[in-house]
């Protein structure tokens, strides 16, 4: 067919709009793809491959490959740069349909559908407003965590910092109950010295009362 291929994004016919990869008969509908396509259409490519690696669908991972297929395909045959590239097209369309037959009642038969997709993703070069900002952004990125990796060590260091911390206040704890302990006992060692002298001085006082005088004849 003739004329301009607008789901490349080409909008002049014969024109070569970026770096293209395609999957051909997947085992799965276009629907299914079309949902996935959508959250990377005109995303960097470092992004769109983040997004797909953390999206909970199946089709995904056949997705992420053929983004995989397309930078490398932009970084060997043209010479492209793979942190300058984003999505600038991506689109599922139908392919053949697989009909299988499950037996029904009274000799009847269903119909079940397989449906087979081809998944195309093109990918071009930013243009340089774009690039500057796609590498502030990761400069700012970058030096946040170094900054945060400094302050704290890394994060092993920053693992062994609070396993120290927490030794320390573990024992910290330990010797405070274990001084409290102490003045409790002794305080309580003190209450028992003055509890046995009163007691003292009360039997010796019974005794002098309950002396009998001595009769004189």
């Amino acid at each position: 067919m003739t004329g301009p291929k607008l789901n490349e994004k080409s909008f002049v016919a014969g024109e070569r709009s970026g770096t293209k990869a395609s999957a051909l008969y997947i085992r799965s509908s276009a629907s299914k793809a079309r949902v996935v396509l959508n959250l990377i259409r005109d995303l960097p490519v470092r992004n769109a491959d983040e997004v797909l690696q953390f999206t909970d669908r199946e089709i995904a991972g056949t997705i992420r490959k053929v983004l995989a297929s397309a930078v490398a395909n932009a970084q060997h045959n043209d010479e492209q740069d793979p942190e300058e590239l984003f999505v600038k097209a991506c689109f599922a369309d139908e392919g053949p349909t697989l009909k299988r037959f499950t037996p029904r009642a009274r000799g009847r038969a269903g119909r079940i559908k397989k449906r087979t997709c081809h998944i195309t993703i093109i990918v071009a070069r930013l243009d340089d407003a774009r690039i500057e900002v796609v590498q502030a952004r990761e400069a700012k990125r970058t030096a946040t965590g170094r900054r945060r990796g400094a302050a704290v060590g890394g994060t092993s260091a920053s693992r062994k910092a609070r396993v120290e911390r927490s030794r320390e206040r573990a024992v910290a704890a330990k010797d405070h109950d274990h001084d409290h302990d102490h003045d409790h006992d002794h305080d309580h060692d003190h209450d028992h010295d003055h509890g046995d002298e009163a007691a003292a001085d009360v039997i010796e006082t019974v005794e002098t009362t309950d002396t009998p005088e001595t009769e004189t004849n």
